[in-house]
């Protein structure tokens, strides 16, 4: 054992994040009741996953934590943005998140729509706060997380599993879907980080690499959950992805399949690191942990 305990690892890190976010909304703005709807569903309890692989990559690389935050907690914005959006009536109509009623259940589906805007908008002008890093670094990190958000990354892959549901199921058309609807933003949280700091071209691509596999195993296990999780554990409905005829891993490989997949995804993942020595013990820990959801 590396004696590295990560719970305590992801609290501090969370609490962290949490203190800059509430910060950042102690300026509140009208109409109240948008405020209201934007701040409900960003302080209803998330991981802060993406916003922590930000700032463990920052480190890795040689940053302060301190430095990043506005980064990386700018993509905490648009993680709950679609959050917000996925759970509308129009898309995967959900009633319950995080053990909460969804956004559009407490403020009417408008209200939602519009609270998912403003985040989204709202991650950017974040994104761009305070003058630690070289304006060609922040541009070039800035391009790589609205690509991961948009049409070719988290848009798009939202958009395809829309158009997929009830189709028979298809590897390559599933392997796009997940690679962009959660994957292309949990890259993005691990590459912005050596972008600003500008480092070498070798670390970025291992990062990226991680990024890209341990995404693809996180949607894996959420599939997986879909099946075997609880729905007070999970804080959401489960068995809603065979309701609604989703494309999922499951469904194409089966159960076993599926978990021995993640799984090699996850140790492939690991091995990108190798190459930052001890400095990556905390997103080796990370992947782990994600593993560790299916048990």
């Amino acid at each position: 054992m590396n004696g590295f305990d990560i719970k305590d690892y992801l609290r501090n890190k969370r609490e962290l994040i949490d203190n800059y976010l509430r910060e950042y909304f102690s300026r509140t703005f009208n109409p109240e009741r948008l405020y209201q709807a934007v701040t409900y569903s960003l302080f209803a309890g998330g991981k802060r996953l993406r916003p922590i692989l930000a700032i463990s990559a920052f480190e890795a690389c040689g940053g302060q934590a301190e430095d990043v935050l506005p980064q990386a907690s700018s993509i905490e914005l648009i993680h709950t943005y679609s959050l917000i959006h996925d759970d509308l009536p129009a898309m995967d109509d959900d009633d319950l998140r995080r053990g909460k009623p969804t956004n559009h259940k407490v403020f009417g589906e408008a209200m939602a729509i519009l609270a998912g805007d403003a985040l989204l908008t709202e991650a950017f002008f974040m994104f761009t706060e305070g003058d630690r890093f070289k304006a060609e670094n922040l541009k070039e990190a800035l391009r790589i997380l609205a690509e991961a958000a948009g049409a070719r990354g988290m848009v798009g892959g939202q958009a395809e599993d829309i158009l997929s549901e009830n189709s028979e199921p298809e590897p390559d058309r599933l392997e796009f879907i997940h690679k962009h609807k959660t994957g292309a933003l949990i890259a993005a949280s691990v590459t912005i980080s050596p972008v600003l700091l500008g480092v070498d071209t070798r670390r970025r691509q291992a990062l990226n690499s991680y990024g890209q596999k341990i995404g693809l195993a996180f949607q894996i296990i959420d599939d997986i959950l879909d099946i075997i999780g609880e729905d007070k554990r999970l804080g959401k409905k489960t068995g809603a992805d065979i309701e609604k005829g989703k494309m999922t891993y499951p469904a194409l490989y089966g159960l076993e399949a599926s978990r021995k997949k993640a799984t090699a995804l996850i140790e492939e993942a690991v091995k990108e690191l190798s190459i930052f020595g001890s400095s990556a013990t905390p997103l080796v820990e990370i992947a782990r942990y994600i593993l560790n959801r299916m048990e």
